[in-house]
């Protein structure tokens, strides 16, 4: 990864690299773009530079004590655990929630997606935690979706259109990744139907619901549709 600043000037991004890359890194992209090498596609991340907040301190320790309550490995063990996978996948930073931490809000959004990806993978019940999880942002709503787990209450899910098919529409002939979706249980499913969406957001405490998936995701849960293949 390189990192850099970026400057929007009149109608287009202008990036600056923190450091030149070498000969190495243009030989590279040359590779991968044959075809048209001097238009590079590149993804634009943003950083949170803001000191990490409490919420997330919070948010981390009620995550390991659900972790803790399911798997029985001390939560002192499993913040050292999880602040080492941090620094092994950061290529070497540091991080810390303490009250006088350096951490930025991006580091701790990165420390807490890695425990929900761990979350999911292993199937841990989340009892403490839950009520305090993001569920506003992207990372967990896929995650919802890709496991199917209801985003308010965590149990099984259907995977719900926020942005309406339409009357009588086949939705297995239907390209689900052109649609915002949320996985929630039956119960939630009913809910939002019958209150409209405006009204669940408040009732739940949410700004927003509703993100769109790729179709490999989309066919790994097994939600039929017409897909375009990829090139």
């Amino acid at each position: 990864m390189i990192s850099g600043t970026a400057t929007w000037k009149d109608d287009r991004w202008e990036v600056i690299p923190d450091k030149p890359p070498g000969q190495l890194f243009f030989e590279h992209l040359e590779t991968l773009n044959s075809e048209e090498p001097e238009k590079i596609k590149v993804m634009l991340e943003f950083p949170d530079p803001r000191q990490a907040r409490p919420k997330q301190r919070a948010l981390f320790f009620a995550l390991l004590h659900d972790i803790w309550d399911y798997t029985g490995q001390p939560e002192g063990w499993l913040k050292d655990y999880f602040y080492s996978r941090f620094t092994i996948r950061t290529a070497g930073k540091t991080i810390s929630l303490s009250n006088e931490t350096e951490s930025t809000v991006s580091d701790a959004t990165f420390l807490i997606d890695d425990v929900i990806d761990f979350i999911f993978e292993y199937e841990i019940p989340v009892k403490t935690g839950y009520a305090l999880l993001p569920r506003d942002e992207n990372h967990f709503q896929w995650r919802c979706i890709r496991h199917r787990k209801c985003l308010v209450c965590g149990q099984h899910a259907d995977i719900h259109h926020v942005d309406e098919l339409g009357a009588g529409r086949n939705r297995n002939k239907q390209d689900h990744t052109k649609f915002r979706l949320a996985a929630l249980c039956r119960e939630h499913h009913t809910e939002i139907h019958q209150i409209g969406v405006q009204e669940f957001l408040q009732r739940h405490h949410f700004t927003g619901i509703g993100i769109k998936v790729d179709a490999d995701t989309l066919k790994s849960i097994g939600l039929q549709g017409i897909y375009k293949e990829r090139n």
